[in-house]
């Protein structure tokens, strides 16, 4: 495993881009499979879990180009295997997505429990409701393992003659969900229709690709989604949306280490909860909507602001619109360096913010009310400490941690940080950082 050295106090200035949004790039890579021609994808991030659900796509047939400056280009002629690679689909949460794309093209889907981040009970129930809607036949097995461990596999197979539109209702508005009935539902006869359906970005970003392979779909953007299914898929290209879960981290980041920072290349439609929130902390961000682009000043006074009546603030997350879950772990290392007090109330993720031992050993002022509350005492000087990585968002916010503390910090596990942030060191090193990469 690889680990971060990190200086803290350094100074960042400079201008930083955004990278294409990474919860977006995943399920295109699956959905891609749907088609036997062409289809290129652009602006797509050069990380850990891009290149594993690229492998999974290269293991079950499709003909995979080199992610290069950004893009790939995938061609699934034919499908040779219907069972996921246990190894790699255990490693990434999304490769369950891969499950409609093989139903829809070969009639059957093996997969087993995806792996990915460590933040909680993460249900599939909804994903096999939705293909049993379709008309999917679901089995479920369990085998003990050589080291007396339990490992389930589900065997999904399609009716003769093919998936068939419904009118479905997700149980939750579960995002992976919601692009796995998407991906099913293009290839199902009929029409389908999806209720309680997540409206992310990167859930309309997966829309507007699958209506550029010829899929009529209404409702885009809303929590009712309307899916005209066809039989053949024509050549795309399409391009990845910028990553406001990234500009967010960059902003966070900034405003810990008093940095001077321009972000670039933003969506300036996707940011207003993300700015808002972090407003509610103090930090203060300039827009440019022409530009596409975030300022954040330097050596800004960070303070809490209080509800009306001085109350505590309670900051949650909330489906879309609302704000990210995958930004609670940044916002709560920056209210760390913000003067006040604020209840951190992250809904949606049991074991999300566990990661803030590690932030109280290097001296913040955090009260853990339970797996989803933290009240966080601010400002207090961080100092550095080794600790490694839980997921992808902590490993970031630790960084941060890092870089804003006093001393050397020895972060573990950054293959966690690589998995969602592309070359984060020598991006960030660009700007000023001191970080050293030891293998």
């Amino acid at each position: 495993m690889s680990s971060f050295l990190v200086e803290g106090k350094a100074k960042l200035s400079g201008s930083i881009s955004v990278t294409g949004n990474k919860n977006e790039a995943l399920p295109l890579i699956a959905a891609a499979l749907l088609c036997s021609e062409e289809v290129e994808l652009e602006n797509v991030p050069e990380i850990g879990d891009v290149r594993k659900m690229l492998k999974i796509a290269s293991v079950l047939g499709a003909q995979v180009g080199t992610l290069e400056n950004n893009k790939v280009t995938i061609k699934a002629a034919t499908l040779k295997d219907s069972n996921l690679p246990v190894d790699l689909s255990t490693a990434i949460r999304a490769s369950v997505l891969f499950a409609s794309s093989l139903l829809v093209r070969t009639g059957r889907a093996v997969i087993t429990e995806p792996g990915g981040d460590l933040i909680g009970r993460r249900r599939l129930d909804t994903h096999f409701l939705v293909f049993k809607a379709l008309g999917a036949r679901l089995e479920v097995q369990h085998t003990l393992s050589s080291d007396i461990t339990r490992e389930t596999t589900f065997i999904l197979e399609a009716p003769e003659g093919g998936l068939k539109g419904a009118d479905i209702y997700l149980d939750e508005a579960s995002v992976t969900a919601t692009e796995n009935a998407l991906i099913a539902a293009a290839g199902a006869k009929g029409t389908t229709v999806i209720a309680n359906a997540a409206s992310e970005p990167h859930v309309q970003g997966l829309c507007k690709f699958l209506q550029s392979m010829g899929v009529q779909i209404e409702g885009v953007g809303s929590n009712i989604l309307t899916v005209h299914g066809v039989t053949s898929f024509c050549s795309s290209k399409h391009r990845t949306g910028a990553d406001y879960i990234e500009a967010g981290s960059f902003i966070g980041l900034a405003a810990a280490t008093g940095s001077s920072l321009t972000i670039t290349d933003i969506d300036p439609s996707v940011m207003r909860m993300v700015l808002f929130q972090f407003e509610r902390i103090g930090v203060n961000v300039i827009m440019d909507r022409k530009k596409k682009s975030l300022h954040v000043p330097q050596n800004q006074h960070l303070t809490i602001r209080k509800d009306l009546g001085g109350a505590i603030p309670h900051i949650e997350d909330s489906p879309w619109p609302g704000f990210p879950s995958d930004l609670m772990s940044i916002l709560l290392v920056t209210a760390i360096q913000s003067e006040g007090t604020c209840l951190i109330h992250e809904k949606m993720f049991e074991s999300r913010l566990f990661f803030v031992d590690k932030l109280i050993s290097m001296g913040a002022s955090i009260v853990l009310c339970d797996p989803h509350r933290a009240v966080i005492v601010g400002k207090t000087q961080l100092y550095g400490a080794t600790f490694s990585s839980p997921d992808i968002r902590a490993g970031m916010a630790l960084l941060i941690a890092a870089m804003a503390a006093d001393g050397k910090s020895l972060i573990h596990n950054i293959e966690q940080i690589d998995r969602g942030y592309q070359q984060i060191d020598t991006r960030l090193n660009a700007l000023g950082a001191k970080i050293k990469r030891i293998d």
